[in-house]
């Protein structure tokens, strides 16, 4: 019985704190992609870039290798823009996630950039054999991305972003920053504190 109660509590705190938790893990995730696009300006992480891919299509299957050799060939011809317009894109989603700024193009956005790094620099995770035990990491930021879409679906405008001051502003800023921009309602509505009713 005490057990169930405090169960109780602890399920009630999330639901009450439903909307922070959805914001704290925006933040997060985008504190991570700044720490991310930071390293690649890293000294010798150029370098050690070009090694990595070179070796792209090292133990893949035959019918990727064309995939991975376009690649090393177009990224070996000038690897610091490459890697330095990487570096810029994660630093430019990171800073739009933690600040809340056109959070539907950024999660979209972020969603691409993770599955191309999942496609090129980790080789779809690959290669696949005995020894295997995961993915690869870009996918699993694709998920994230996909989650994050679906928690602003479905609790609407975040008081804790740029956009929300935009909207209040711009009606239409709604149709670049919310995932259901127009149908959200007016901003300060009840969706910032629990679920719309009837939403799917």
């Amino acid at each position: 019985m005490i057990v169930g109660k405090a169960q109780e509590r602890v399920d009630g705190w999330f639901v009450r704190n439903a909307v922070r938790l959805r914001d704290a893990f925006r933040i997060t995730v985008g504190l991570v992609w700044i720490l991310d696009g930071s390293l690649k300006f890293a000294p010798g992480f150029v370098d050690a870039f070009t090694q990595n891919i070179a070796s792209l299509g090292d133990g893949q299957p035959s019918w990727l290798q064309g995939w991975f050799t376009f690649w090393s060939n177009l990224v070996s011809s000038n690897p610091a823009a490459w890697v330095y317009t990487t570096g810029t894109f994660e630093l430019t989603l990171g800073l739009g996630l933690v600040f809340g700024f056109l959070r539907k193009i950024a999660y979209g956005g972020g969603l691409l950039l993770s599955l191309f790094i999942w496609g090129v620099p980790e080789g779809f995770g690959g290669p696949y054999g005995p020894g295997s035990t995961d993915l690869g990491t870009g996918i699993v930021y694709a998920f994230v991305f996909v989650a994050l879409m679906v928690l602003d679906a479905t609790y609407g405008p975040s008081r804790f972003s740029l956009d929300w001051y935009f909207e209040k502003r711009w009606k239409n800023w709604s149709r670049v920053a919310e995932i259901r921009g127009f149908q959200a309602g007016p901003v300060g509505a009840s969706t910032e504190s629990a679920p719309a009713a009837g939403s799917g």
